[in-house]
């Protein structure tokens, strides 16, 4: 066997090792479709609720508002002059878009080093952390999901300064993920 042969062979073994990476579920709309598609979500967002207190339906809201359910989400690219890319728009990633910095905190209060934004479990656990410290902090509901979701996205001291009742279009999405969780919650218990 020649060595581009042998070399093409280890490649293809090597590239079928890696992680699964999971498309987005087909239809977002419906909850028990997604758990249906994909009954590893149901786990990890049971086990979140189980270990934070966060319910599956604001967990779910949260995950369709960020990244539609797709692992590796990103914020799309900034443009100079219309044409030249310059970074993106934050260093939001994964299906919580959880920042560096903040999962980095993550990381390092809950000892997991080894938990990846694209890990739908870690995801999970990071937003129940997150919500959690954000009912201990400011006392919003974990079942709040329009205010923890205005927290979320603002960051708790924003969140605490009003930042966001100068944005009309974030807490138009607010409501949305509140009636999104609700609208979840509902099928859920149809399922």
């Amino acid at each position: 066997m020649s060595r581009f042969l042998r070399a093409l062979a280890l490649l293809l073994l090597v590239s079928g090792c890696g992680g699964r990476v999971y498309e987005a579920p087909r239809d977002l709309d419906n909850a028990c479709a997604i758990v249906g598609e994909y009954p590893q979500y149901l786990r990890a967002f049971r086990a979140t609720e189980r270990q934070w207190g966060v319910p599956v339906p604001v967990q779910m809201a949260f995950l369709y508002q960020e990244s539609r359910f797709e692992s590796h989400a990103r914020p799309p690219f900034r443009w100079a002059l219309g044409v030249i890319p310059i970074g993106r728009m934050s260093s939001a990633f994964g299906y919580s878009q959880a920042l560096d910095g903040t999962w980095e905190e993550y990381q390092q209060d809950q000892n997991a080093h080894r938990h990846r934004r694209e890990d739908i479990r870690h995801a999970t656990n990071f937003m129940g952390w997150y919500m959690h410290d954000t009912y201990e902090q400011l006392g919003i509901p974990l079942n709040d999901a329009r205010n923890q979701y205005l927290a979320y996205h603002e960051g708790r001291t924003g969140y605490r300064n009003g930042t966001y009742r100068s944005k009309a279009w974030l807490m138009r999405v607010a409501d949305d993920i509140a009636t999104r969780a609700l609208t979840y919650d509902a099928q859920l218990r149809a399922c």
